[in-house]
């Protein structure tokens, strides 16, 4: 005999994990290297802060993410300031704290920003 509990936690498991999965599936490849510092899920913060929600966000703002002075000073993270530090975050931001060096063609940065658009 299945456990009510169980019948209940397979499907939200399932809606979860595809969730999670499509998410993924819709990056760019140039979205690979961001992969690596920052997760798209809501409050999970690895070596950068969470990017769900980054576009139109404060910057400095994910709860539990100690972030550079320099990148407390930001202001909004709008698809411009996000397209131009993309590109070039250390001359953008100088003092930050993200060792990547950025996406070099532009086409990439666009389609990066599209795509942190979509995380809501």
């Amino acid at each position: 005999m299945v456990k009510r509990g169980l019948l209940f936690a397979v499907p939200v498991l399932v809606l979860l994990i595809g969730y999670g999965l499509s998410a993924a599936a819709d990056a760019p490849s140039a979205f690979n290297s961001c992969k690596a510092c920052h997760a798209v899920v809501a409050g999970k913060n690895m070596i950068g802060p969470s990017l769900f929600g980054v576009v139109g966000r404060k910057a400095g703002a994910v709860e539990g993410y100690r972030y550079s002075a320099a990148m407390m000073k930001v202001g909004t993270l709008d698809p411009a300031t996000l397209t131009k530090f993309l590109a070039d975050p250390k001359a953008t931001v100088p003092g930050n704290k993200m060792a990547f060096p950025g996406v070099k063609k532009p086409e990439d940065v666009k389609a990066v920003v599209d795509y942190l658009g979509t995380l809501k």
